[in-house]
């Protein structure tokens, strides 16, 4: 099975805070795998410095084998590697298409229609309410959206941070079904996500923080059987 992704021992700080301890995992091509915690455990810290948008004191992050320290996130993106950001983060003011436009900047010209034809297809809401606002939208809409214009970008990892968010547990389904069917097709993900049942019985695997440091790891399902994190996160 080929690593996608190795975190080797990273630690990164805001300010004298140190937010992730040490911490290594991997992900390998084919996997959804999930990192779980409660609020402020590091979970969006961790992808934000695979991404490029935060940098690790120590250790090293490697996509596709090659080293990522010091290459600023816009070179990240044509690597291979799509991050929809928590909150979404679309571009309120432009339309749908727009939006979907931006997250094709890294590709040649030549495959822009192939690949709006393909987010449309996954999303036939998007294809509807193309020259739509994207500010007027649902936040499920918003959700696909963001989805949608990383997906634009052809990620050979793409890493949710939150994506459940704020959506009301009809559209939580339908976010997860989208995971698995992206899944299904190829995409490699990398996601972190509050709502632990959801995510763990999505993932392969899964990694449990607790502030700023890995404490249990194993398949989506043995964490879900897990009695401390039963206890801690699933309501058990």
């Amino acid at each position: 099975m080929n690593t996608i992704l190795k975190v080797d021992d990273i630690n990164v700080y805001y300010g004298a805070i140190h937010a992730i301890k040490g911490v290594s995992f991997e992900v390998n091509e084919g996997e959804v795998v999930t990192l779980i915690g409660a609020n402020g455990a590091g979970k969006s810290t961790i992808l934000k410095t695979v991404a490029g948008l935060l940098s690790s004191r120590t250790g090293s992050v490697q996509f596709m084998g090659k080293d990522l320290g010091g290459i600023p996130a816009h070179k990240i993106v044509p690597m291979g590697l799509a991050l929809v950001p928590e909150g979404r983060q679309i571009f309120l003011q432009m339309t749908v298409e727009e939006n979907l436009q931006m997250g094709a900047f890294t590709r040649p010209a030549s495959e822009y229609d192939e690949s709006i034809a393909d987010v449309y297809q996954r999303f036939p809401r998007l294809k509807e309410r193309q020259s739509q606002i994207a500010g007027t939208l649902s936040g499920g809409e918003q959700q696909m959206l963001a989805m949608g214009r990383a997906l634009m970008s052809k990620p050979s990892l793409l890493m949710l941070d939150e994506p459940s968010m704020g959506l009301a547990p009809i559209l939580v389904e339908q976010i997860f079904d989208i995971v698995r069917e992206l899944n299904q097709h190829g995409t490699t993900i990398l996601l972190v996500e509050q709502n632990a049942n959801m995510a763990l019985s999505v993932a392969h695997r899964g990694y449990v923080l607790e502030t700023g440091k890995i404490v249990a790891t194993g398949t989506g399902a043995e964490l879900l059987e897990d009695e401390a994190v039963k206890k801690a996160y699933l309501g058990g």
